[in-house]
């Protein structure tokens, strides 16, 4: 359904019935304006569990995830006491979706979660990274370091193109670039099968149908396509230097930083070490690995990375 059509490209908004049903995700939405200088007001789906004057975790997900990924954290986060916040990024779950890949910028991306981040006005955050919910919420992060009181790094990254020990030896290398390069060329990709690939265990058709609810068709797949083209890559990119700035911060961020990243992710297993390395909160925590998990470690092993992240909850 197109919601804005102020350009050719429009806004699309998935029709509500397309998230009637799904397992295990009985969460009531919540809704928030975001202003975008080019697409006017954007509505950002998030859910909102706990109560509201408890501590705040902030659950962010990547590509092509939405707060689906989170449903089997969220309620024991909340038992133990918190308020749990999964926000659907612009482009993704029940938010509004540009349909102009051009929309789809690294920056505008933390400019969106600034935005939402801000107009909750939240305060006193644990962040939950993982994917492209690490590169972006790093760097709200980074430009608001005084709202964020903790953060659990899951498969995660943030990009800076330098040499061990500031980066990744090699990277973003061959296969960071084919994918780069089929999200580039392709109109459409196949979200479920993107997920369950990055899964050591397959999950049901019916999980994998509610990974593909919020993308009736590839009009509503821009955002899917066009993040992963963002990735910067080299000395010109888009949001290399911001990057750098929030690495910078984080060197000096003494707030309890713990990496708890899968056995079977060879995708981001290499940035872990960075992060225990150069962030200067990540000294003494209890780092640990979750075993079984593939890249969606919310999916393999969500109990177990609620266990997790409750037993560091509670250890500050």
């Amino acid at each position: 359904m197109i919601v804005k059509d102020e350009n050719s490209s429009g806004v699309l908004r998935t029709p509500d019935e397309r998230f009637e049903g799904l397992p295990d995700y009985a969460f009531a939405p919540h809704y928030r304006a975001i202003e975008d200088p080019e697409a006017g007001t954007l509505r950002m789906h998030y859910i909102d569990e706990g109560p509201r004057d408890a501590p705040i975790v902030l659950m962010l997900h990547g590509n092509p995830t939405w707060s689906y990924l989170y449903r089997h954290m969220i309620g024991p986060v909340v038992a133990t006491g918190y308020r749990v916040i999964a926000p659907d990024m612009i482009g993704f779950g029940r938010s509004d979706k540009p349909v102009a890949r051009a929309m789809y910028g690294f920056d505008r991306f933390v400019a969106w979660m600034t935005a939402f981040v801000e107009g909750l006005d939240l305060q006193g955050i644990t962040l939950v990274c993982q994917d492209w919910g690490g590169p972006i919420g790093l760097r709200v992060l980074g430009g608001q370091p005084d709202r964020f009181a903790a953060v659990l790094a899951t498969n995660t990254l943030l990009q800076n193109c330098d040499p061990p020990p500031l980066g990744v030896a090699d990277w973003p290398g061959a296969g960071i670039a084919a994918w780069i390069e089929t999200c580039r060329t392709s109109d459409d990709l196949p979200v479920a099968e993107l997920v369950a690939g990055a899964c050591v265990t397959r999950p049901s058709p019916e999980i994998l149908a509610a990974y593909d609810a919020p993308f009736p068709d590839a009009r509503y797949k821009s955002g899917v396509l066009q993040i992963t083209c963002g990735i910067p890559v080299d000395e010109a990119a888009e949001g290399l230097e911001a990057n750098r700035a929030a690495w910078r911060l984080l060197e000096q961020w003494h707030r309890p930083f713990l990496t708890a990243f899968s056995d079977s992710d060879p995708a981001t297993i290499g940035w872990e070490g960075v992060f225990q390395r150069r962030v200067a909160g990540a000294v003494g925590q209890q780092h640990t690995r979750v075993i079984g998990a593939g890249h969606f470690v919310q999916e393999d092993r969500g109990e177990d990375l609620a266990r997790v992240l409750i037993a560091f909850l509670q250890s500050g």
